[in-house]
């Protein structure tokens, strides 16, 4: 520690948190540590209150697009497992291959499961390009709200009053647009 050294436990972790924007250290130091950086960037804001914003206007695509991705996931967990079951078979395949009944019976059923599968990812994918299309047209919604945030953000310069949080800022961006249905859909 500084200019002593210490003998730790092969098991200590040393975590600091700084809220310096981008932080600089001694070489020396910086070989010894990972540096991870989480702030926001205005492209990374501007998917996010894309997502957002599809949520609240066209909650059927958010749960249509996180269904697919569900399914893609199993899709892609069963070809592994029906991979890792053919694979152990073949591996402790004795003799002649041809003459084990259960096991061309299952590299059948592999191919039909792994058709089929195919097939529903090509579906998927179709699907997923549609709801990704129709989710674009929020884009400039989502370009101005991570340029308005990003604005914001810089006003700390005139005073020190003006800091914002991206939380409160999303809390803002959910308002306005519950606000703007309101206003679009009234009701009677």
């Amino acid at each position: 520690m500084g200019d002593k050294e210490l003998s730790l436990s092969p098991n200590f972790n040393l975590y600091l948190h700084t809220k310096l924007q981008n932080p600089h250290y001694q070489p020396e130091i910086q070989a010894e540590c990972a540096l991870i950086n989480f702030t926001v960037t205005e492209s990374g804001l501007e998917d996010q209150l894309l997502a957002l914003i599809v949520r609240k206007e066209r909650p059927d695509l958010a749960s249509q697009k996180e269904q697919l991705i569900q399914d893609l996931n199993g899709y892609k967990i069963k070809l592994n497992k029906i991979q890792a079951s053919l694979l152990k078979q073949l591996a402790e395949q004795k003799g002649d291959i041809l003459d084990d009944i259960a096991l061309i019976e299952s590299l059948e059923d592999a191919k039909k499961v792994s058709t089929e599968t195919t097939e529903k990812v090509a579906v998927a994918t179709t699907v997923s390009a549609a709801i990704v299309e129709t989710s674009e047209q929020y884009r400039p919604a989502a370009n101005r709200g991570a340029l308005v945030f990003f604005l914001m953000n810089e006003l700390y310069k005139i005073h020190s009053f003006y800091r914002f949080s991206l939380d409160s800022f999303v809390i803002v961006v959910n308002r306005a647009i519950d606000i703007v249905a309101d206003k679009l859909n009234p009701k009677k």
